[in-house]
């Protein structure tokens, strides 16, 4: 028995459905003179083949509806860990921040751990460091430190992690870097500052997002063409997996598609195309499936107010990639087919405000009870001020973190896995999910996959288009936002929230951090062996031309000889020529 029903139920419903609607919802909507239900009212009829073992089944087993595992403990509102929900035995990375410069960073961590953060750094980079410039780049100039931290050589790197030592040594906490294009150098860096310390690089755990795809889509910090940007990401695959088998290799996923305007299924479809292409790229290189699916992450999926529908997504995208591992890679052990992802669906960080910012709690709240829902832990993010500018107040901070604990010890939302399971609504709302996204991938298919797709401009024009869509739709009045352009009368009230503690980042740090950086650089180049320098960059510049060597080893031995990354970026530039999109491509 499967849990189907084939006994007539439908039939039966439909036709009395067809009689409620008659009799009862008809003379409803004359009495409020409507033209139409200003609802819906879902049924049995709505998910005519459901089947509760083939389409949701148990948590932790195929195809992982209802969870990704049997029972997951969360400690929702852990001191400093934003999004990403802590739990006993794991080694998670915490709030995603970075600002200045590496001492900057590093005091601020300081002061977290101090406060009582135990997780490990989440670190945002500056854009000169994302893009592979070093802070003394006429390219960088009016951006050092600015949305992150600035990082252009390994002392850099050694100096952000001091405060990650004794009980915090950075084999017992995990790391997450949102880095991308020069992502194997971040890598470099952190397998140096392991054997520096002493420490087994075999136990390090992190998570370089490495998403190069998803940058060429939407985001934009992106060095070398498509291509060769896939060379990189299958050298930091198979060099992960071979020295570094905790580290996962990829952390994709849809939000920033999400966030630059994408709809609910492209960011889906579009994240599973990209998964598919991490991993054809993966096998093709030689690795097993079931040695680099386990490896894989992805970071999340992009989020908004509609409750139900978020908690579809997530649910679709587990069956998704459950599928796709097992029935498109042959994968064999279920481990493969878990979607690995730190946290569930959430309000969408685009939704936050500057008009009454105060407001954005409740919306975060709502994000909080989506994700328990959805099968995560309840984390309320971002902090209301997330609009206001890069650093959140300790004030945004301890809202959100309140906020998270009450929905987990008095709202108790984590004492039941996927409690909308069997809910006409939401299963047919996930089937339709997955079934718009299926066909989201199958077009990036039809272009051979992602990187032809890319190459063609249709992921760029798709998440383009509908960004206008969604632009237009706040214009027009079709979509409502409370406090910009719906309930803005003067008799509403502005309502602000006393902040009585000093900034978490320091404006002035910020604006002092470009002539502080580049002065350590001159200073290194002074004091570097410039002929190992060259030595290094030539050989990786030999290394890169050969499509059958593994570039890791190259870039490390670069990293140890003091190269920046604007050096080791600038070689590979040098080799493979630099990315510029053509706008005039639609796919």
């Amino acid at each position: 028995m499967t849990g189907s029903r084939d006994d007539g139920t439908d039939d039966v419903v439909r036709e009395a459905r067809a009689t409620w609607e008659k009799k009862t919802l008809e003379p409803a909507c004359r009495r409020f003179d409507l033209e139409r239900p200003v609802d819906r009212f879902y049924g049995p009829d709505d998910v005519p083949d459901f089947d509760f073992l083939r389409d949701v089944g148990f948590p932790g087993e195929y195809p992982f509806t209802s969870g990704p595992y049997p029972t997951q403990p969360f400690a929702a509102g852990s001191r400093g860990t934003g999004l990403i929900p802590q739990a006993k035995g794991l080694a998670r990375a915490g709030r995603y921040s970075g600002y200045g410069t590496a001492e900057n960073t590093a005091a601020y961590y300081a002061q977290m751990i101090a406060d009582g953060q135990r997780a490990g750094p989440n670190v945002a980079f500056d854009l000169p460091t994302q893009c592979g410039y070093d802070s003394d780049d006429t390219h960088a100039v009016g951006e050092v430190g600015r949305a992150g931290v600035a990082i252009d050589s390994f002392e850099d790197f050694r100096t952000l992690y001091e405060p990650f030592q004794g009980e915090l040594e950075i084999d017992k906490v995990g790391s997450n870097w949102t880095i991308n294009a020069p992502a194997t150098i971040i890598v470099a860096m952190y397998y140096l500052l392991a054997q520096e310390r002493g420490v087994d690089v075999t136990r390090l755990r992190g998570t370089p997002q490495n998403d190069i795809l998803k940058e060429f889509i939407a985001r934009g910090t992106y060095i070398l063409p498509p291509g060769p940007s896939m060379r990189m990401v299958r050298d930091l695959f198979t060099f992960s997996v071979t020295h570094l088998p905790k580290l996962n290799v990829v952390s994709g996923g849809g939000y920033h598609m999400r966030e630059a305007g994408a709809t609910r299924e492209l960011d889906l479809g579009f994240s599973m195309a990209n998964g598919i292409t991490y991993l054809r790229t993966g096998v093709e290189a030689g690795l097993d499936v079931d040695v680099l699916a386990p490896r894989m992450t992805f970071n999340a999926f992009g989020g908004s107010l509609d409750l139900f529908r978020e908690v579809a997504l997530q649910r679709a995208a587990r069956r998704m990639w459950a599928k796709i591992v097992r029935d498109r890679f042959g994968s064999e052990k279920e481990r493969s087919w878990v979607l690995r992802q730190p946290n569930g669906a959430h309000m969408g960080y685009y939704n936050a405000t500057v008009n009454r910012p105060v407001n954005n709690l409740t919306r975060a709240v709502v994000g909080g009870i989506a994700s328990a829902m959805s099968g995560y832990g309840p984390n309320v993010e971002p902090p209301f001020d997330e609009a206001l500018g890069l650093g959140w107040s300790r004030e945004g901070m301890q809202m959100s973190e309140d906020a998270a604990r009450i929905l987990q010890y008095e709202a108790r939302l984590t004492e039941v896995r996927d409690p909308l399971a069997g809910s006409y609504y939401v299963e047919s709302l996930t089937d339709e999910t997955e079934a718009a996204a299926l066909d989201v991938v199958e077009k990036v298919e039809s272009y051979g996959g992602s990187v032809g797709a890319i190459e063609a401009g249709y992921m760029q024009e798709a998440v383009s288009r509908s960004a206008v869509e969604r632009t237009m739709a706040l214009q027009t009045g079709e979509r409502l936002v409370v406090g910009v352009n719906a309930f803005t009368t003067p008799d509403e009230i502005e309502v602000s929230v006393q902040q009585t503690s000093a900034k978490v980042y320091g404006d002035d740090e910020m604006r002092g951090a470009e002539e502080l950086q580049i002065r350590k650089l001159t200073d290194l180049r002074r004091r570097r062996d410039g002929q190992e320098v060259a030595r290094t960059l030539r050989s990786l510049e030999s290394v890169a031309k050969d499509e059958n060597r593994n570039v890791m080893e190259s870039i490390i031995d670069c990293v140890r000889a003091s190269c920046t990354v604007g050096e080791i970026c600038g070689a590979l530039r040098g080799v493979f020529g630099e990315y510029r999109e053509d706008r005039t491509l639609v796919g």
